[in-house]
């Protein structure tokens, strides 16, 4: 997979900024990403999102999508408005669809799904082998597919 230039990633509010590349690690499973920092117009960081290229079973619990807004920064759908940055990104890169997970009690991941209008695709239980339920100990994820 070869990253793209990504100087088109912004809109009135937001824009994206490459914080760095990651490649693949098939022996980990791993597919190739980009990470991000959301920054408005004026260059200030106000959080942090990811897109994952590819699909495998990990990302199916995983997401392809992550972020993370500042506190003071949150209520303005700045997640919301960088993940469909995003989708743009993931297009281009000739994905159908993408998910987006969250942990159950995280209410505004959930809502920040939900305002994009993915697909609720339900609640689920992480696989016993699966590293978010080994390193973590997390044990359910809230699953979204967004069809591109």
């Amino acid at each position: 997979m070869q990253f793209l230039n990504t100087d088109f990633l912004e809109n009135e509010e937001v824009k994206l900024v490459v914080e760095r590349l990651a490649d693949g690690n098939p022996d980990r499973n791993w597919v190739p990403a980009y990470y991000f920092h959301i920054c408005n117009l004026h260059g200030t960081i106000m959080g942090t999102c990811d897109l994952r290229i590819g699909y495998n079973e990990g990302l199916y619990y995983g997401g392809h999508i992550g972020y993370s807004i500042n506190e003071e920064y949150r209520g303005h759908h700045y997640a919301a408005k960088a993940c469909k940055l995003l989708f743009s990104l993931a297009q281009k890169h000739g994905m159908d669809f993408l998910y987006i997970t969250c942990n159950p009690d995280n209410i505004a991941s959930r809502k920040t799904c939900e305002y994009l209008q993915g697909e609720f695709i339900g609640i689920v239980e992480l696989p016993e082998d699966n590293d978010m339920r080994v390193n973590d100990g997390e044990t359910h994820k809230c699953i979204f597919k967004f069809n591109l």
